[in-house]
């Protein structure tokens, strides 16, 4: 028979070694808060329910997992681990078995985490660690069972040199919870009310203790400041890494890779040193990333190329198209099959048709460009007119010529040529040439302000006109 699960997750803490306003459960880790990936590794775990213990910045804690199907209680003072989980424990009925979890502990997995919902009475998790100072350490006794956890502030120099640490990472029957947690005394070095006395109150009522060590110590790092933070994301991208190259995508470089959401990809895909995947990204097959690419909430197809140092946000990568070196797809752009940006060109709402180019120095924003266009160097569609947005239709093979500004709203017919320099502000008829400039001019005998060899320098120019006028 099957016994009812409540996970309990510790998250009231304020983080005061974080030096920071924030709440330390809400402290990022690969782009979300801590405690959002303790909640999703619980509910992994399928338990009848999961109940978060809040405290400090509680009204912040709650409004940032609002999608999570949690209770929520409030510890309103922080008086150790004991105290907080006796504060969720009126939301646990008695034939619960009760796992506990700590907000600021976000590694863990949920293999490591199942042998303690599998074991009777009392059971937590162990790691043997080459630094174990800050940890409550694992006292056996003569047969190698678990007498005692103790803390380090209450622990003597002999025990202080056991490298078996307590993870935090408990699970026990939710009726014997209640009662030892009733009895707990704060007579310690800290004067709190210790969870981990648990254990001893187990063995004193004769209820076995087991003790899980994990396989991996990473899992169970917690993090007290930004030094910890740090390590803890340097473990899990390197944990993201390899989980992405045994699924066989290559990267050129996995230390220098960041995750920060979720990356789906195909097959013989290429990842090159310093890319940042945000959000949602999807990758098709022999898909190319250069160097320094960020990739946000995007979709890029099969075939595509991204050279380095090129931004796509919210946008679509069309099957064997073409992005950068340094280009920027803004929210809402698509590039279909085939069609290229290449340097220095930016994008936004708008889509650029099978095989149409913009190839550098181009603004594309709110606009439609037709298959097989062409847009030279320095193209811009001027969409804003300082309160609406306005649409550019740029018809099939239209041509548009470099330096040129379509003021929207605007159309370009099908096969139609603006020649460089044009300012266009009406319609660009198909199988048409429009082109607009003035006329050049030249004025003999201009001399440039400044040095010259019959007009020697003034020792003080700062008064002497800019721009050629003259001065009134």
């Amino acid at each position: 028979m099957r016994v009812p699960i409540s996970v309990v997750v510790l998250a009231a803490g304020k983080g005061t070694r974080m030096r920071s306003n924030r709440p330390k459960v809400l402290q990022n880790l690969a782009g979300r808060p801590l405690l959002g990936h303790v909640l999703d590794t619980a509910c992994r775990l399928r338990p009848d329910q999961i109940v978060v213990v809040q405290g400090h910045g509680g009204e912040q804690v709650r409004a940032a997992h609002q999608a999570y199907p949690v209770r929520w209680v409030e510890q309103p003072q922080q008086l150790g681990t004991g105290h907080a989980v006796a504060c969720a424990l009126p939301e646990v009925p008695d034939d619960h078995r009760v796992l506990v979890l700590y907000g600021d502990v976000p590694l863990i997995e949920p293999e490591g985490l199942q042998p303690l919902l599998d074991a009777e009475g009392v059971s937590l998790l162990t790691a043997r660690v080459a630094e174990p100072q800050g940890y409550g350490r694992i006292v056996r006794d003569s047969s190698g069972q678990v007498a005692a956890i103790v803390e380090e502030k209450d622990a003597t120099a002999r025990q202080r040199a056991i490298d078996e640490i307590n993870t935090g990472l408990l699970a026990a029957p939710a009726d014997s919870l209640r009662r030892w947690m009733a009895q707990l005394s704060a007579e310690n070095a800290q004067g709190e009310y210790y969870l981990t006395d648990a254990v001893t109150a187990a063995r004193n009522e004769g209820m076995a203790v087991h003790a899980e060590p994990l396989a991996d110590a990473t899992e169970a790092l917690g993090v007290n400041d930004l030094v910890q933070l740090t390590e803890v994301e340097r473990h899990y991208q390197a944990r993201c890494a390899r989980r992405l190259l045994r699924a066989g995508l290559h990267l050129v470089v996995p230390e220098r890779f960041t995750l920060r959401g979720t990356l789906n990809h195909g097959i013989d895909c290429q990842v090159d040193a310093d890319c940042l995947f945000e959000g949602s990204v999807e990758l098709g097959d022999n898909v190319t990333v250069g160097t320094g690419v960020v990739l946000r909430d995007a979709k890029v197809e099969s075939g595509a190329r991204i050279a380095p140092y090129s931004v796509i946000e919210d946008a679509r990568v069309g099957p064997e198209a073409e992005v950068g070196p340094f280009a920027h797809l803004r929210p809402g752009s698509c590039l279909e099959e085939g069609a290229r940006v290449g340097n220095f060109v930016e994008m936004k709402a708008a889509t650029l048709g099978p095989g149409a180019k913009a190839n550098h120095l181009s603004y594309v924003g709110d606009a439609e460009v037709g298959p097989r266009a062409n847009l030279g160097a320095g193209t811009i569609t001027c969409n804003y007119d300082g309160a609406r947005k306005h649409r550019t239709r740029i018809g099939a093979d239209a041509f548009i010529g470099s330096g040129s500004q379509l003021v929207a709203p605007v159309v370009i017919g099908d096969r139609a040529t603006v020649g460089a320099g044009t300012t266009v502000t009406s319609e660009a008829p198909p199988d048409a040439l429009t082109v607009g400039r003035c006329r050049a001019r030249t004025i003999q005998g201009w001399q440039r302000p400044g040095l010259t060899p019959a007009s020697p320098a003034p020792e003080d120019s700062e008064d002497k006109p800019a721009g050629g006028g003259a001065q009134e």
